[in-house]
């Protein structure tokens, strides 16, 4: 729904009085998307994304490629979340989806590399029987960039932080907050020598 002038606090109790498991706000800046707020109803945890590379169904060019949006479950492939704020970060994204029926045929991918996750949509077919596999992206796709998770929900400004990122942290190199990084083969070889 488009939140128009409605205030988060009443977004969040009509969420509630519906029984609603998760609230999804989408920031954007004349008409581009760059945040977005995962909530988990009734009390949190809440995550704080940067949006970046947004590319949305009707951007995508072969219309009659990516046809409609299935409604079916989607199996989810959650990629390089190996640290205890990976972890935190894949529960909160994988209780979007609800469990999907094992004959489905829609994918989505959270792949995290170097802290930024790349969202990627797809259905697979097997035209050649069991042995060929063909995927076909449907969109959206873009990148998040994880900046705070919040124990409470969006509208309580006095939950606790459990995680926020911090100047100076983007110029770690050698740190990866969500998952582990390979190391360079030059760096590998000069710690062995």
């Amino acid at each position: 729904m488009n939140r128009g002038g409605q205030v988060i606090s009443e977004i969040i109790e009509s969420c509630r009085a519906h029984e609603f498991t998760e609230v999804i706000l989408v920031h954007e800046h004349r008409g581009i998307p760059d945040g977005l707020i995962i909530s988990h109803l009734p009390f949190g945890p809440t995550a704080y994304f940067g949006l970046l590379n947004v590319v949305t169904r009707h951007d995508i060019k072969d219309k009659k490629a990516i046809g409609t949006m299935p409604e079916a479950y989607p199996h989810l492939i959650l990629d390089n979340f190996k640290t205890k704020l990976g972890e935190r970060t894949a529960n909160i994204l994988k209780h979007l989806f609800p469990v999907p029926k094992p004959d489905t045929k829609r994918i989505v991918t959270f792949a995290n590399r170097s802290d930024y996750i790349s969202f990627r949509h797809h259905i697979y077919e097997k035209p050649g029987g069991p042995k060929s596999v063909e995927l076909k992206e449907i969109g959206p796709r873009f990148e998040l960039r994880l900046y705070q998770v919040k124990l409470g929900t969006m509208e309580q400004s006095e939950a606790q932080i459990e995680w926020v990122i911090r100047p100076y942290m983007n110029t770690t190199k050698k740190r990866s907050f969500i998952g582990n990084e390979p190391e360079p083969d030059d760096k590998r070889k000069r710690n062995k020598a």
